[in-house]
């Protein structure tokens, strides 16, 4: 059995299977899935596992380019805002609604327990060389 990294299996695989430039969507529990990208939901209760400790997992495990949030977290979820922008230099802000459209492109959805407002965000994949 893997003994370090990510343990979910679904996850691995998923992550494994990315490319240069795919959307991956990490997200609370109120943000609207669409249709077609793959699905993992790591979702257990309100909050379990966090946005914060979900990002943090991928983040060690992914080699991004870029990501996109919402302009309305700084307000609405100030928490939520330092934490993406002291993880995530020159991250791009975008009003809600285009975040949302975004995540139709997105090849992989990460869906955490977070129950708070705007505690979504969308990485795009970079290569690591």
């Amino acid at each position: 059995m893997k003994k370090s990294g990510i343990l979910n299996r679904h996850l691995s695989g998923a992550l494994a299977a990315l490319g240069h430039t795919d959307l991956v969507v990490v997200c609370d529990v109120g943000l609207p899935i669409p249709e077609g990208p793959t699905v993992v939901d790591l979702s257990f209760r309100a909050g379990v596992p966090s946005f914060a400790e979900v990002l943090t997992g991928l983040l060690e495990e992914l080699e991004t380019e870029g990501a996109t949030a919402a302009s309305e977290v700084h307000e609405a979820n100030p928490e939520c805002g330092a934490l993406l922008a002291s993880r995530l230099p020159g991250l791009r802000l975008v009003p809600h609604e285009e975040l949302k459209a975004l995540t139709h492109r997105a090849r992989l959805v990460v869906r955490t327990g977070e129950a708070r407002p705007y505690a979504n965000v969308v990485l795009r994949c970079g290569v690591p060389f």
